[in-house]
């Protein structure tokens, strides 16, 4: 079979996994990793296609790393090997024989895609011609210019009419003191009239502007209809190519069902995200069932540099995401038995919630690592849960501020709404004194430092987090080497921000400390636990008003 690579390393001996990989939180099976080391061997020294990973010179601006994956396979015969394939499109658009085909070649000689795309550039090329043209760009600066002259002229016309309204009433009341009823009569009589002139005034010289300004922007607005048309044009030729497109992404399952984006999607308001189908894990399973092979086990690493936005660290393995890969995997795996979600099976299990400090107001808990601060989708056992159940007759939310799921640490709730409301105020206003330790998978090189990048959610692959200066929200990290051992570095972190995965996207980010937290499962690589721990918290006391604090070493 042309894609199914056999095992250049010995493999006898090794126990085939009893399910298959669960594809959004694993640890690589020993085929996988095996299957894996080959690829990254062939990635090393092949010749076949030209890409910038960034590898030999990481500062060249159109370098990109990618996602590869391996699934390994039993075929018809009972033989093992495995499948690879690559996230996306190579540079230069080739595909390597090494590699299975993408669900559906979108770039195949006399697409409809390529026919769609040709219609959009001359669309694109008519719309720039557009744009320059000298008379089009002239009359644009002109109506500008008058459409400014009038707005001010009719502004201070209208502030004329206040002036003069104002004046009028302060005749009035002089008048009424001085003058005979008949002669005030008159008088006002005088002053509606002049009221009545400036108003047919301001009405003439709106319509006297009014056609003015139709007359000088009448072959403006022919260029704009031009433009405005050709746009809608581009758009309607956009979503039928898109919709198009998604009709011919259709992916097989083990039982033999077809199913396209349109059908996995299956909801109006969504589209599927942009490169659904373009991933590595959905090209393995289709070119898999396509062919009669039986899944065994999968992994995905990156290969490369990482991109500005993520974090992606060379050789790394990485799950599926959540928003392309989770709604199309569902379809494709079902009926494939796979191993359980090993994260929600750990935070099932009781852990012990250790309440240090309690008072009228206040509590302080010792967050255990892997356990929710809040009820999740699927997790409902959570501090909150815990805290409501053990103090029923608590007034307030309980929660004031949240640690990440995965952290350790102090975690301050309150008993009462005023509490609540005093100390989320402090909050705000990042008047509470917070410190974090961490243990970094790596040697930093400085002592302390200040970090600065704005963070968003990753909306196709949510809970993580992007570097985003454009749509980000502001976060600051400020940073001090407590030591450097066993080539790791322990530091302290003062968040002066408080977002979402705040310190591990800090540390785990190229732009950042480039060193990813020990077992960061999302920035890093999976380990027994986070090494990340909320150790000390100051704040004033909602009631007494004064400087309360608590410290609690980490247990790495």
């Amino acid at each position: 079979m042309k894609h199914f690579q056999h095992f250049k390393t010995t493999t006898s001996g090794i126990a085939l996994p009893e399910k298959f990989t669960f594809p959004f939180y694993y640890e690589p099976h020993l085929l996988a990793k095996i299957a894996t080391l080959e690829v990254q061997e062939y990635l090393e020294h092949q010749t076949d296609f030209e890409h910038n990973f960034g590898l030999k010179n990481s500062s060249n601006a159109l370098a990109v790393g990618k996602m590869f994956g391996v699934l390994v396979v039993k075929n018809e015969h009972n033989k093992i090997g495995y499948l690879t394939a690559f996230s996306g499109k190579l540079a230069d658009k080739s595909l390597p024989e090494i590699f299975v085909p993408p669900v559906f070649n979108m770039r195949t000689a006399g697409s409809f895609y390529i026919k769609g795309e040709l219609e959009i550039d001359g669309i694109n090329t008519q719309l720039g011609i557009l744009k320059k043209d000298k008379k089009y760009l002239s009359l644009k600066k002109l109506v500008k210019k008058i459409s400014k002259e009038i707005e001010d002229d009719l502004a201070f016309q209208r502030k004329r009419m206040k002036l003069s309204r104002t004046d009028r009433k302060a005749q009035k009341k002089k008048a009424i003191a001085i003058l005979s009823a008949v002669e005030f009569q008159q008088f006002t009589k005088k002053l509606t009239q002049e009221s009545y002139n400036n108003q047919f005034f301001l009405k003439e010289l709106q319509a006297y502007y009014q056609a003015k300004f139709e007359l000088i922007s009448k072959d403006f607005l022919s260029f704009e209809a031009k433009i405005t048309a050709l746009k809608q044009a581009r758009k309607e030729k956009s979503n039928y190519l898109q919709q198009t497109l998604f009709s011919k992404y259709a992916f097989l399952n083990q039982q033999k069902e077809l199913k396209n984006l349109l059908a996995i999607f299956d909801n109006p308001a969504i589209k599927p995200p942009a490169g659904s189908g373009e991933c590595a894990a959905p090209k393995l399973l289709q070119y898999a069932f396509a062919n009669n092979l039986t899944p065994i086990a999968m992994a995905e690493f990156w290969w490369g540099i990482s991109p500005n936005s993520a974090v992606r660290k060379h050789k790394n393995y990485y799950p599926a995401c959540q928003g392309r890969c989770k709604p199309i995997l569902s379809h494709m795996l079902k009926g494939v038995e796979m191993d359980p979600n090993v994260l929600l099976d750990t935070l099932s299990e009781k852990q012990e919630l250790k309440i240090i400090y309690e008072d009228a107001v206040l509590i302080v808990v010792d967050k255990p690592a892997e356990f929710l601060s809040v009820p999740g989708k699927e997790i409902k056992d959570a501090v909150y849960t815990r805290i409501k159940e053990k103090y029923p007759t608590a007034t307030g939310p309980l929660i004031v501020h949240r640690l990440d799921m995965s952290t350790s640490g102090i975690l301050v709730l309150t008993k009462t709404k005023e509490a609540n409301k005093i100390l989320q105020s402090q909050f705000i206003n990042r008047t509470i004194k917070k410190r974090y330790v961490a243990l970094l998978d790596g040697i930093l090189s400085e002592d302390s430092g200040k970090i600065q990048l704005p963070l968003r959610v990753d909306l196709d692959d949510r809970p993580k987090q992007l570097v985003d200066f454009t749509h980000g929200k502001a976060a600051e990290t400020r940073w001090e080497v407590l030591r450097r051992e066993n080539g790791k570095t322990r530091v302290h972190f003062y968040p002066i921000s408080g977002r979402t995965h705040q310190l591990r996207v800090h540390a785990a980010h190229k732009n950042g400390l480039n060193t990813p937290i020990v077992g960061d499962d999302l920035y890093g690589k999976k380990e027994n636990r986070l090494h990340l721990h909320a150790e000390f918290i100051e704040f004033l006391h909602p009631t007494t008003n004064k400087n309360i604090s608590f410290t609690i070493p980490p247990e790495f």
